[in-house]
């Protein structure tokens, strides 16, 4: 089977309009790759898209989604959700929880019995069956059905699920894991002890584009500079600390430096940043490209990324990053990139941010050394031929 010709793609929801979810968002790009170099692709998924609820909104069925056609399964609703969330806390308080235990939270966790049984019947049809994230009872149970045939896009974080003995069984059953960065095979060679000859670091391509700073800044008259977060606002993504950092930056420096988010989520900036943190909610992705390119610097706080997008849309719209150093991948994208800087503690966090505001040279410097990485690295022309190589 060196050249593969039917693929299918498998993850827990299809992004598009407000759908937002960088592991999704990342199938749905290595699927049309895969269908531009020729293959037929289908993409399995849920009629989900709250990754809160994970309630049935789409009807299920068929439809074609540019070259590729998507087949949407309803979410099973017999979910014991009390029974999932007590294990889950007891999972992300790093407490111990039996192998039993571990099932019993991935049989309450997002699952489809019709997208397993569509497996069951056609998958022998698919040369190979691409899916992930990792975490999700959707694909540790899907991955099983036809594991010789499977690879696992994880999409890896160091955090507490990643150490379930059911998600070590995971990896060692599908044919083989494409990954998004070296840290994140790393991770995986380190939890798991898969062997590299069953890896790639694949990544994600990206297209330039030009975004217009001065646009964005007609449309929102903002005092400049701000920094910028786009994304899912909530503890794991570190948007919280975010909030306090700027906060204790305002007050130490007497700088007026805001804030602005793009993305979902609840926001709640104590009242001291009160007019100062802006927030816009979902926007287009050329409002977002222009939000980019007006800002002093993206900010992304969270420890928890094994590739991220926004990072890479950032040095494309010429705009240097911060980031928590506390993940492996961020920060090795900054030292691979001389593109951006990175923060442990707080002392950390005004040290770069002043460098950023009082240095413009340095500033733009990163920048396009950021750009250039993406370019070089991401784009997917490049990335094609690393997928289409692990494919094969």
């Amino acid at each position: 089977m060196s050249h593969p010709r039917r693929i299918a793609f498998v993850a827990p929801r299809f992004p598009e309009g407000p759908t937002v979810g960088g592991a999704e968002t990342l199938l749905r790009r290595l699927a049309e790759q895969v269908s531009r170099d020729g293959c037929s692709v289908e993409f399995l998924t849920t009629c989900a898209q709250d990754h809160f609820t994970w309630a049935n909104v789409v009807p299920p069925g068929t439809r074609k989604e540019g070259g590729l056609t998507v087949r949407y399964f309803p979410v099973d609703e017999n979910r014991d959700l009390a029974t999932f969330h007590a294990i889950q806390n007891r999972i992300s308080r790093g407490s111990a929880v039996s192998p039993e235990e571990e099932m019993t939270w991935l049989r309450n966790n997002v699952n489809s019995t019709p997208l397993y049984e569509h497996l069951q019947r056609e998958g022998l049809q698919y040369d190979r069956i691409v899916m992930g994230p990792y975490l999700f009872g959707l694909i540790y149970f899907a991955s099983r059905i036809h594991p010789g045939r499977t690879l696992l896009v994880p999409c890896l974080h160091d955090e507490p699920f990643a150490y379930l003995s059911a998600m070590a069984d995971m990896f060692h059953t599908v044919s083989g894991c494409l990954f998004n960065a070296p840290p994140e095979r790393d991770l995986a060679i380190r939890l798991y002890g898969i062997p590299s000859s069953a890896s790639r670091v694949i990544g994600m391509g990206l297209e330039p584009f030009q975004p217009d700073p001065a646009a964005f800044l007609r449309r929102h008259p903002l005092p400049v500079p701000f920094l910028l977060y786009s994304g899912r606002r909530e503890p794991l993504k570190g948007t919280p600390l975010l909030l306090d950092y700027l906060d204790v930056f305002r007050r130490r420096t007497a700088r007026d430096l805001r804030l602005v988010l793009t993305g979902t989520g609840a926001v709640e900036p104590p009242p001291s940043l009160a007019g100062f943190v802006h927030d816009l909610g979902f926007v287009t992705e050329e409002e977002k490209h222009d939000a980019m390119a007006a800002a002093l610097a993206f900010c992304h706080p969270s420890v928890n990324e094994s590739f991220s997008i926004v990072l890479m849309e950032s040095w494309l719209a010429g705009t240097p990053v911060l980031v928590h150093a506390g993940g492996d991948v961020m920060p090795f994208h900054c030292r691979q990139s001389n593109g951006g800087l990175w923060f442990r503690n707080y002392p950390e966090f005004e040290e770069a941010t002043m460098l950023l505001l009082t240095q413009p040279d340095v500033r733009n410097r990163m920048a396009a050394s950021g750009r250039q990485y993406v370019l070089r690295n991401y784009n997917w022309k490049s990335v094609g031929q690393r997928l289409a190589e692990a494919l094969a």
